[in-house]
């Protein structure tokens, strides 16, 4: 089984954003304005533009180091997404490129607290991708890097154990705390779904991912953006 090194690297975040914003910008770049008033299943009240508002206020803030108490919570999140109300389509995609290119060096020298933004970000763009019908939805390039976040994240949070042999990765996966009571759950299936389940999104519907198999848990445990 293969374990992924328990090291921080400081630029996996930064490279992770980068690969993501050389594939969704053009992508955002080449849609129509109606495109940015559709809802998101992923983010229930939310359009596609309140997503993209919310991401590049996010980097924004990892940039300029505003981090003000109760920052990242749904309140301060409703407030960012108001602050850019006026703001063309084009504007916010623009702040988003910024925000991708300029916040990996920010985040390097966090020592790993700000490591979860990039992966939440690159979530985001999945949840973008789903409603465009676009491919790559919670894979593509950024995939093995994203998985190797997740497996750190989950191992620092003590996350419950998972044993997760995915269809597209060579070696199974551990995830979650390193030393736990009793045997892991297991996960049999694809990593994009595997990334839904972590990340609280639909696993079910048009957008939605093949069959797996999950025991020893239901797939609420598995959520860490919870």
């Amino acid at each position: 089984m293969t374990d992924v090194q328990e090291a921080r690297d400081p630029e996996l975040p930064g490279r992770l954003l980068a690969v993501e914003r050389d594939a969704l910008i053009p992508l955002l770049r080449s849609r129509p304005d109606a495109d940015f008033a559709l809802p998101t299943a992923a983010c229930p009240g939310w359009t596609v533009r309140d997503v993209l508002a919310h991401c590049s206020a996010a980097l924004t803030r990892v940039v300029e180091g505003r981090f003000e108490q109760g920052v990242f919570s749904p309140e301060s999140n409703d407030r960012d997404i108001a602050e850019r109300a006026e703001w063309s389509n084009a504007r916010v995609v623009d702040e988003l490129e910024r925000g991708m290119t300029e916040a990996g060096p920010v985040i390097a020298r966090s020592g790993g607290a700000l490591d979860m933004i990039a992966l939440g970000e690159w979530v985001h763009a999945g949840d973008v991708r789903e409603v465009f019908g676009a491919p790559g939805a919670y894979a593509g390039a950024g995939l093995p890097y994203a998985l190797t976040l997740l497996v750190r994240v989950t191992r620092e949070k003590e996350h419950l154990p998972l044993h997760a042999d995915l269809d597209d990765v060579d070696e199974p996966l551990r995830f979650g705390a390193a030393v736990a009571a009793g045997p892991p759950a297991r996960y049999i299936g694809d990593a994009p779904t595997l990334v839904r389940l972590y990340a609280g999104r639909p696993v079910g519907g048009a957008g939605g991912a093949g069959g797996y198999e999950l025991a020893g848990a239901r797939e609420g445990d598995l959520n860490i953006f919870s």
